[in-house]
């Protein structure tokens, strides 16, 4: 059984064309045109072009093209915002909000048009947010999924929950979870393939693979194949074992 995958994205459209160029080489290789592509959530924030990456997938699951792409937080931070009043994502450090540099919802909302500096009024960007933001992309946020499987392996943003069932995860902990999931090394009966935590490449741990590659601080956006709970890094000259 093969899939494809995609790392966490960050507004960088010329890097998920670049992830998607690679995936049609394998694909020419392989002969193989239907394996399904899961994108790991993160299409916004920090990067220059987040309503083209909202556009480009959109477009291409109108197309026909058997993709997945799954919520992650910074998606939700996103919605969140967009409702009325804007709400703050619980999860978030009390210090912080969407808008704050660190979290790069500012660039997010330039890509439309807003400019959203820290000294501006909140409700004012919120005012022009709401204008100037589709229905349809809020839509689209608000309608992924937060979890693939397929085979013996699992897709979601963040990770899981460990030793809690799958159908038992929680949203919260499906797009937000770390250290509980990332320093657990037990077999979770599934391979988990996740983003969230950057790393410096893809990294296969055995029980999890980590495709979040850094997009948001100038590293690719990863795209892997995996056969089984086998897993390659797809580059310029084709596949690259990824092995724990």
């Amino acid at each position: 059984m093969r899939t494809y995958a995609i790392g966490d994205i960050h507004g960088h459209l010329d890097l998920l064309r670049a992830a998607h160029a690679r995936i049609r080489a394998d694909r020419a290789v392989t002969g193989d045109h239907a394996a399904p592509v899961i994108h790991v959530g993160d299409l916004v924030d920090r990067g220059p072009d987040s309503p083209g990456v909202i556009d480009f997938l959109r477009a291409g699951i109108a197309a026909g093209e058997p993709w997945v792409v799954l919520k992650g937080n910074h998606d939700r931070m996103f919605t969140l915002f967009l409702k009325t009043p804007p709400q703050r994502d619980p999860k978030l450090r009390a210090d912080l909000g969407w808008l704050h540099p660190r979290l790069g919802g500012g660039p997010t909302l330039a890509g439309y048009g807003i400019h959203a500096p820290t000294d501006r009024p909140e409700a004012a960007v919120h005012r022009d947010a709401l204008v100037a933001v589709p229905q349809a992309h809020r839509d689209f946020l608000e309608s992924l999924p937060l979890m693939h499987r397929r085979g013996d392996v699992v897709f979601v943003h963040a990770g899981i929950r460990p030793g809690v069932a799958l159908e038992e995860q929680t949203e919260d902990d499906l797009i937000w979870i770390r250290h509980d999931f990332l320093d657990d090394a037990r077999d979770h009966g599934v391979l988990v393939v996740h983003g969230h935590t950057a790393v410096e490449r893809a990294t296969h741990h055995g029980n999890r693979l980590n495709i979040d590659s850094s997009a948001a601080y100038g590293g690719p956006v990863s795209a892997v194949v995996i056969e089984g709970r086998s897993a390659w890094l797809l580059g310029p000259d084709g596949r690259e074992a990824l092995l724990p």
